[in-house]
């Protein structure tokens, strides 16, 4: 859509603003891209062709193919400021985007007091000369102030009455001021190493410390089996940063609806989509690289691990009650790739403690999240296949699951296997009733919406927990 050519002899002079990277602190193209793999996985291969057929008409397909929700997209404030600021002196503002025509509109339904739009449709791609031949058609040249953000628009500003630039690096400011003296550069976004390193999600990686947990309760602690579980430690850090990675790239706009996960890098618009997924990439590959140092056995659990968790991003967390199993799993799977490092023997009291005790904190992160909804007045979780009703049934599983780890711990107490490795067996059973307590007080807090996203960062970070952790440590060597 495009409004008429004004008067150039008695109209203000129009304000024209690019929207990707200039407007909004993502890109358009992009952000359909990565909805169009969350929502039709099994469809990617379609992007093939429709990218075969030119730019355009892939823009065109997936507008077609995915409703993408622009309300939440981070928008660049000192953009803004420039929109307001030319609205209020009566200047007409008009959005000039390469992105698909359907969304430029949406954009600007956004924004409000936009006069018209400028996009992409299946007649034309507009982009570089092709916007500049279509505002010089609307306004002449010299008859517009434009404001971009790449070396594309230096097509544009070629035509314009005066240069307005985002400049995401120094470099590029430089290359503008150069070809035109009298630019303004509007805004100086910086994108800062430190982003990229939240993006990865460090804090997390303490879940992978259960690597080491069949060398603990297997008393191994010589320096070869220390040094294998140290490199599986790093695998399964660089593999889960990139499943982290890719998860954020998939749920936008359910983290952008998140009070807290709004405040992510990638959702933040920190971190460029584009980035973020090369660096994904990069840091699987390194880890299966890695890997490649260790037996067989843990190179497939680390590619199941993978595997389980593009599945998990993909499909398996918009599926009730089978994304908690993946997610009890994905834990579980940690504790198999430690046995498979070490080559110690597998321990199926270990492997179903676990995965029962995982299953309990995977429903108690379900909880945690359809209580925060209703908090908020929000009956149904964005992404997920739970409604706030379904509360009722999540919270006996949890403490099902949960009092069904300390089960098992009681059965493996009374077993033979037991008295090959602690002199004092009984004495740990008193770990039992810390269990139990603990168990108890994750889904008390979680009731009073009291809990971590994630429970496990939860258990880490908690001081209560750390404690109940160093009682059952203390117990357990007082038992050996």
């Amino acid at each position: 859509m495009t409004s008429p050519a004004p008067d150039v002899a008695t109209a203000p002079v129009p304000l024209i603003v690019d929207v990707d990277g200039t407007l909004i602190k993502s890109d358009l193209l992009h952000e359909s891209v990565m909805q169009f793999a969350a929502h039709r996985p099994l469809e990617l291969w379609r992007l093939v062709p429709w990218l075969a057929k030119g730019k355009q008409h892939l823009k065109c397909e997936l507008a077609e193919s995915v409703t993408l929700d622009v309300s939440h997209m981070p928008l660049r404030a000192e953009v803004v400021d420039l929109i307001r600021a030319a609205q209020a002196e009566g200047r007409p503002v008009y959005l000039a985007s390469a992105s698909e025509v359907g969304l430029v509109q949406r954009m600007a339904d956004r924004i409000g007091g936009i006069a018209g739009v400028f996009g992409t449709g299946r007649d034309q791609n507009v982009a570089g000369q092709a916007k500049a031949a279509r505002l010089n058609a609307a306004f002449g040249e010299q008859g517009y102030d434009y404001v971009g953000d790449q070396p594309v628009d230096f097509a544009v500003w070629q035509s314009s009455r005066k240069v307005l630039a985002v400049a995401h690096d120094d470099r590029f400011a430089r290359a503008v001021l150069q070809r035109h003296p009298d630019a303004e550069i509007v805004a100086r976004p910086r994108q800062q190493l430190r982003s990229y390193v939240r993006a990865m999600r460090p804090h997390q990686w303490a879940k992978n410390l259960l690597i080491g947990l069949s060398l603990v309760a297997g008393h191994h602690f010589d320096w070869q089996s220390i040094w294998v579980t140290a490199i599986a430690f790093i695998c399964f850090c660089l593999a889960a940063s990139s499943a982290y990675l890719i998860n954020d790239l998939l749920d936008l706009p359910g983290d952008r609806e998140h009070h807290r996960k709004s405040r992510r890098p990638i959702a933040a618009g920190e971190v460029p989509i584009a980035r973020a997924l090369g660096l994904a990439m990069l840091l699987m590959a390194t880890a299966l690289a890695l890997s490649a140092l260790l037996p067989w056995r843990f190179v497939l659990i680390l590619m199941l691990y993978v595997g389980l968790t593009l599945s998990y991003s993909l499909y398996l967390k918009r599926q009730m009650l089978i994304d908690v199993v993946a997610l009890a799993s994905l834990y579980t799977i940690r504790v198999l790739a430690g046995i498979a490092a070490d080559g110690t023997a597998y321990s199926q009291w270990l492997l179903m403690f676990c995965l029962f005790l995982f299953f309990s904190l995977a429903t108690v992160k379900r909880c945690a999240e359809l209580i925060a909804n209703r908090e908020a007045g929000k009956m149904k979780v964005t992404g997920r296949g739970y409604n706030v009703e379904d509360l009722i049934v999540l919270f006996p599983l949890t403490a099902a699951a949960g009092f069904g780890a300390v089960l098992i711990v009681a059965l493996y107490l009374s077993s033979p296997d037991v008295s090959a490795l602690y002199g004092h067996p009984k004495r740990i059973y008193l770990v039992c009733p810390l269990l139990i307590y603990w168990i108890c007080r994750v889904m008390m807090l979680t009731n009073r919406n009291q809990m971590h996203d994630d429970p496990v960062v939860f258990a880490l970070t908690d001081r209560v927990s750390l404690l109940t952790a160093v009682g059952a440590f203390l117990i357990i060597l007082a038992s050996i």
